[in-house]
């Protein structure tokens, strides 16, 4: 398992939300569905680490945010954590 960038090294069990949230992830990749008109955030999320309500309540206002940007370029963005579909 990989951690993110300023949490590798520390100790798990003293993670605050911001940690755990970013160690959990553990994969992420970017595609751009032209035929579909959507960009696509795929997550792998450790959830022994944090739960996927966690990394809303962390990373909200960024989706928006990314809903926003995909409308400027025609597309509709969408998010999957763990093989789900959950916008």
């Amino acid at each position: 398992m990989c951690a993110a960038p300023g949490v590798g090294g520390k100790d798990p069990a003293g993670f605050d939300i911001h940690d755990r949230v970013n160690y959990s992830v553990t994969g992420s990749h970017l595609e751009i569905d032209r035929d579909g008109r959507a960009i696509w955030l795929k997550l792998e999320i450790d959830t022994n680490f944090s739960s996927v309500m966690e990394y809303f309540e962390i990373f909200m206002a960024r989706m928006l945010l990314c809903g926003k940007a995909a409308e400027k370029l025609g597309l509709e963005f969408k998010l999957a954590i763990n093989g789900q579909q959950v916008i």
